[in-house]
């Protein structure tokens, strides 16, 4: 694995994952079902968590949905689900959380919106009432600052000081400013109400890539609380991918970042875990944690005329993730293995070799064998029809024998 060097931030206990610290950057995801519904969001909180989210949002709005969260959580650790629930606040936070103690009790993080809750106001103590939420239950809170719902008093006082200096910014530099600024000052506040620097997260969202890194570099460089990082609203296919693919790539080189999210719109019922498989595959495409093995795979030209090698590459791709789930409770590190499946002679033998185990598949009008290469050798060559079940008998042989149980890892 490359070695980054890590911004220095303060660790968070979020209901058992620690978040910031010298800890792995974490993968979250959030529910789109209606949290009222319990049955509905515990199913997708489980598929979510089987996908590989390691804390998962929901919806906190109606009296109905905070008093559906005890009962989600202990549906979900009945099944030995035991992912932190995170209740995502707005508006009325203050009012549920004291009202229906148990759902406070339940969650483990509260997500705070500062533009929301009218921070700021002599009159208005909502942020504090909160805040003292947290403390009372021994919860971290995420500070999470969204453009689209900044606090506007705080904007047109940063707007007004700005236009009365001799060579003010542009409007664009004092938004970004005012979602810093509004990130950093809510944090400062409640722990100015209490709640240990330890039990804070900062998000500061906006939805073009650019804007999220400069808000990042300038938050990041103002304080050393735990952040995280994403796009609010990234989009729905490629152009989601993309967008978040980008702006989470620059920030965590940088360092900088201790949990993240790829905020997608999914397709009509469409497959909500995608956003989790993306959040893994940037971090494991950086080199920062390994989540299922990887398949390299050639795109393919006029040299692999079939299609042959693009199925077996996605039946290779699809057998291994769903393997894992059984592959991790059984052996330690396979999700560092590394699988070529190539389409021809020209880089097939080649990258195959680099890879822990790779097939070279033949091309059009290439004599119709498949060399198999096992850690830099040619094990064997393979012919006719059976291909594909013979290559993954070898796959299989090969994390049987190169991965050491986890049973007896543990048991060290």
């Amino acid at each position: 694995m490359a070695m980054m060097v890590r911004r220095k931030s303060v660790a968070v206990d979020v209901g058992g994952v620690m978040v910031g610290g010298c800890n792995p950057v974490v993968v979250q995801s959030m529910t789109n079902t209606d949290t009222a519904d319990a049955p509905s969001t515990v199913n997708q909180v489980m598929a979510l968590a089987k996908a590989g989210s390691e804390l998962v949002r929901v919806t906190v709005n109606t009296e109905e949905a905070a008093r559906a969260v005890p009962r989600i959580v202990d549906t979900l650790r009945q099944f030995g689900v035991r992912v932190p629930i995170i209740g995502d606040f707005h508006y009325n936070g203050h009012i549920l959380l004291r009202k229906v103690p148990e759902c406070a009790r339940a969650l483990s993080k509260y997500r705070i919106n500062p533009g929301n809750v009218n921070i700021g106001k002599k009159h208005d103590d909502n942020f504090r009432t909160m805040v003292e939420a947290a403390i009372e239950f021994g919860k971290p809170v995420r500070i999470g600052v969204n453009w689209g719902s900044l606090d506007q008093a705080l904007l047109t006082k940063m707007m007004d000081e700005n236009a009365a200096l001799p060579q003010p910014l542009d409007a664009r530099d004092v938004t970004i400013n005012a979602i810093v600024a509004s990130g950093v000052l809510s944090a400062q506040a409640a722990e100015g109400y209490g709640l240990p620097r330890n039990r804070i997260i900062i998000s500061a969202k906006v939805s073009t890539v650019q804007d999220l890194i400069d808000v990042y570099l300038k938050l990041a460089a103002q304080c050393d609380y735990a952040l995280h990082l994403g796009l609010t609203e990234a989009g729905m296919g490629a152009k989601g991918i993309v967008a978040t693919t980008a702006a989470l790539s620059i920030l965590l080189q940088q360092g900088i970042g201790d949990t993240i999210r790829a905020s997608l719109t999914p397709a009509p019922n469409g497959d909500r875990t995608e956003e989790v498989l993306v959040s893994q595959q940037v971090l494991q495409s950086l080199g920062m944690r390994s989540f299922t093995p990887q398949v390299t795979a050639c795109p393919g030209c006029g040299r692999t005329t079939s299609t042959f090698f693009q199925e077996m590459a996605s039946d290779i791709q699809k057998y291994l993730r769903d393997q894992m789930p059984v592959w991790k409770t059984q052996y330690h590190g396979v999700e560092e293995l590394k699988v070529a499946v190539m389409g021809c002679v020209v880089n097939g033998p080649g990258e195959s070799k680099h890879s822990n185990i790779g097939i070279s598949l033949p091309g059009t009008f290439e004599e119709p064998v498949a060399p198999v290469y096992v850690d830099g050798k040619l094990l064997r060559t393979l012919r006719g029809d059976g291909i594909v079940a013979e290559f993954i008998g070898i796959l299989n042989d090969y994390v049987d024998r190169t991965y050491a149980p986890a049973a007896e890892l543990a048991a060290h």
